[in-house]
């Protein structure tokens, strides 16, 4: 089992800016190795391989102690094998007859992480007051908030050095023995997913939206318009860009908390969980529903649903979405209403229900039969199963 913790790194001065220089330098010979690919094909019609362009930045390393030299030897490495992933998927998708996107040159907003192995060039150390520090070569040791601990049973397999609107991470790459599934005893549920509430359950319960995005647009837009009226390339609209990212920062961390606190809630809670196969595509591409879509980060919670779960052992279902929020769940009589209809009204059973609970219910009917008497399919992320076949409705 593959996970990465991720954790604040709070460099002093004199190391964020050694932090800095290194990123420079990656970056540096990340274009100079694109540069070489791309000049050795028009002279000579040849590509250039990984072990090719290493034996040369590797000397190129030893010639230049004050620059490049300051580069991990081992991170030199991972940024040429970057570069060769990169050019891999360009001939993939141009044979596959998709728009291929050739390699491009990395500027200073676009490229913000360097890649360690752990022991080469980097170690996570604890001092005699117990305080956790980070070693990377040619910076020192940094302080990090170090908010949970890494299991005594994880191997440390890949580090990457990342900055974020001028925040320095540490990820660890851990590598964990596969984990024993309990047996959980707890009741079933379906979940309607929506904008209006952003979930709700068959149990009668919603989860309202939080709006992030929406409630930081006020200040977004002021620092917005201090960005634009900024020269470009001057240090002061380097600065008010900063700001903005900062702003969208918190935004992602505000969304991220709570779906890791609601979804790690839901999968101690329910023993199946029962879901829309839905992409969510419908929503992000519909002009009208994109902003609010992107702000709920319905994808996100899937993803961190599917994970916990595994670890809980609960088993997570996906059915066809089909008719689910015009069905009644009582009666099951097709009740066709539009989007602003909030209120499900039965006309044959009389049922009365908000419109996302009665939708919730109804996946949990198409979700149990499935998960309990037939064998499953493993979905994507191999913790639950997919109902497949056709609404009944």
């Amino acid at each position: 089992m593959i996970r990465t913790y991720r954790y604040r790194l709070y460099p002093t001065e004199a190391q964020a800016r050694a932090l800095d220089f290194l990123l420079w330098q990656g970056r540096t010979l990340y274009n100079a190795a694109l540069e070489q690919r791309i000049t050795v094909y028009r002279e000579t019609g040849q590509g250039v391989s990984y072990p090719q362009q290493w034996a040369y930045f590797r000397d190129l390393r030893h010639a230049n102690p004050e620059t490049l030299g300051q580069l991990n030897a081992t991170s030199v490495q991972q940024l040429l094998r970057r570069l060769d992933k990169a050019f891999r998927a360009f001939f993939s998708r141009l044979r596959a007859g998709e728009t291929p996107g050739f390699p491009r040159f990395k500027g200073r907003d676009r490229f913000h992480s360097l890649e360690y192995r752990h022991g080469d060039g980097c170690k996570l150390r604890f001092d005699p007051r117990n305080r956790t520090l980070f070693y990377i070569q040619n910076v020192g040791e940094i302080k990090v908030k170090y908010h949970r601990p890494v299991p005594d049973e994880a191997e440390i397999r890949h580090v990457v050095i990342k900055r974020r609107a001028h925040r320095w991470y540490v990820c660890l790459m851990l590598a964990l023995p596969d984990p024993v599934v309990p047996l959980h005893t707890g009741p079933v549920v379906g979940i309607d997913m929506g904008l209006v509430h952003l979930l709700a359950l068959s149990d009668g319960s919603t989860v309202e939206n939080p709006r992030w995005l929406r409630h930081s647009l006020a200040q977004l837009r002021v620092a917005q318009r201090r960005l634009a009226r900024r020269q470009k390339g001057s240090a002061r609209r380097r600065k008010a860009a900063a700001q903005v990212a900062r702003l969208h920062e918190r935004v992602t961390n505000q969304r991220r908390d709570f779906w890791h606190k609601l979804t790690r809630q839901l999968a101690e809670t329910y023993s199946l969980i029962a879901l829309e196969d839905l992409t969510l595509a419908f929503l992000t591409t519909n002009h009208h529903l994109a902003l609010s879509a992107h702000d709920a980060g319905l994808a996100e919670f899937q993803q961190l649903l599917a994970y916990k779960a595994e670890e809980a052992g609960t088993q997570v279902v996906t059915v066809n979405p089909a008719y689910t929020s015009q069905a009644c769940s009582e009666c099951g009589m097709v009740v066709r209403k539009d989007l602003s209809v909030r209120v499900h009204v039965c006309p044959n059973c009389g049922l009365t229900l908000d419109r996302d609970v009665n939708a919730a219910r109804n996946i949990l009917k198409l979700g149990v039969y499935p998960a309990r008497t037939g064998p499953p399919e493993r979905n994507v992320a191999g913790c639950g199963a997919r109902a497949l076949g056709s609404s009944p409705f």
